[in-house]
């Protein structure tokens, strides 16, 4: 399949909201919002669930490695397929592989059956769907978007959906696991995905890659690899993303050794995840803002410092509330980091290797995450969770001062694909490097 785009801009909606002129992303966004609900809903349980049957710091670690290690290993294979074969398809495949994952360990839960390594090994089905599901949907949105004007719009919505939905799950999830148990947190995931496999079965289109794979799949793999390594933008930016994922995230999957130290419970921890959430979404609303990719590389910059301050206040703090303005100030330049990213790579990329990139894409950020993780939990059962995070902070920052220091090398390099690919006005072209 071969995306085209309409020159110029849309007029049919003011800003981020002009990519809902076109009904089939509607209907996309319409499932994605009440199915990714439902996997925040499943991810703050099976977090307080582990900790809770546990107490240990390491093993909650261990069990945030089993769903994302698999996704690591598989995600450069997916990217290869996804270039392969209709993309519409394997987006739905993959949401009816997750809705039965979800079911089960339900099923599981609700029947006072489920131990630690039920978590392990469902974590891992789960990591492999999700290996298949992050480049496949990535890849495919690109093609609901019509006019290339809109990607940036279009990227940035898929962020507010996502960070609009961190708040709604988490903080149902609290509500739903005081209540009645974790058990109906996962219940409701499973149900959530009808809504997107219902949302999947009404778009109609052709999603088939421009080029169908000739090569094996190891041939293409290492053409994907070579493409994004001789494209110096896309290895720069993945790069940073590897790198900053393996000690920027670790917060997140110990929140619960925060939320336990403070005497909260899953409340507690559902409005600290939505609290972040909140300032995630306000970073994704605001790039939705843009209609250019141009100057981009500046709001990376600023935004890995301002992740990597958060972090290290967080690590002083000790209260509710403070901790809720803090991750919110840290979601918002997470999201910013993210999203401008993820609009060059999408920008940049071509079509036919386009499920490969993004597959490293996603590989760099979350593949690399719950390695940190898992090496953070064991120093946080030695030495603290404060001083753990600290130690991350200070890691976060020294990366954003490697990246602020090749930034402007990087511009040099870019500008001349900005405009082979059309994505600088005549204005911005004559200016010099923002």
């Amino acid at each position: 399949m071969t995306t085209t785009f309409r020159a110029g801009p849309t007029k049919e909606m003011p800003g981020a909201l002009r990519v809902f002129s076109n009904p089939r992303y509607c209907l996309y966004f319409a499932g994605q919002l009440i199915s990714q609900s439902g996997t925040w809903m499943q991810m703050l349980a099976s977090s307080w669930l582990a900790y809770k049957l546990t107490g240990n710091a390491f093993l909650l670690a261990a069990v945030g490695l089993s769903s994302q290690l698999p996704s690591l290993l598989t995600m450069p294979i997916a990217g290869v397929l996804v270039d392969r074969f209709d993309r519409h398809r394997v987006v739905l495949i993959t949401q009816i592989f997750a809705m039965l994952q979800a079911a089960v360990l339900a099923a599981l839960v609700l029947t006072n059956q489920l131990q630690i390594w039920h978590l392990i090994a469902l974590g891992v089905w789960s990591g492999v769907i999700s290996g298949f599901d992050m480049p496949s949907r990535s890849a495919f949105v690109v093609g609901l978007v019509e006019n290339r004007a809109d990607l940036p719009a279009a990227i940035a919505m898929n962020s507010t959906l996502m960070n609009a939905t961190r708040m709604i799950g988490p903080a149902l999830a609290g509500f739903v696991v005081s209540t009645m148990g974790e058990g109906f947190c996962f219940l409701l995931n499973a149900l959530s995905y009808i809504a997107v496999i219902l949302a999947m079965l009404a778009i109609r289109g052709d999603f088939s890659p421009s080029k169908q794979g000739s090569g094996s799949i190891k041939a293409e793999l290492m053409d994907g690899l070579q493409y994004v390594w001789n494209t110096v933008p896309l290895r720069a930016l993945i790069s940073l993303l590897a790198f900053f994922g393996l000690g920027g995230m670790a917060y997140a999957l110990l929140l619960p050794v925060f939320v336990k130290q403070i005497g909260g419970d899953a409340n507690t921890l559902g409005y600290l995840m939505s609290a972040s959430a909140v300032g995630s979404l306000l970073g994704a609303l605001l790039l939705a803002r843009r209609r250019g990719v141009v100057g981009l590389g500046k709001w990376i910059s600023w935004s890995s410092f301002g992740f990597a301050a958060g972090l290290i206040v967080f690590s002083l703090i000790a209260s509710f509330w403070a901790a809720a303005l803090v991750l919110a100030f840290m979601g918002f330049n997470m999201m910013v980091q993210l999203a401008a990213a993820n609009t060059i790579l999408q920008s940049l990329v071509h079509d036919d290797k386009r499920g490969r990139v993004m597959s490293l894409f996603s590989m760099a950020f979350m593949g690399t995450a719950p390695i940190g993780s898992l090496i953070c939990g064991a120093l946080s059962n030695r030495y603290g969770f404060n001083i753990t995070i600290l130690g991350c902070g200070i890691y976060c920052l020294l990366i954003s001062i490697i990246w602020a220091i090749y930034l402007p090398r990087l511009r040099l390099t870019i500008r001349p694909l900005y405009a082979e690919r059309g994505l600088m006005g005549a204005d911005e072209s004559c200016r010099k490097p923002d």
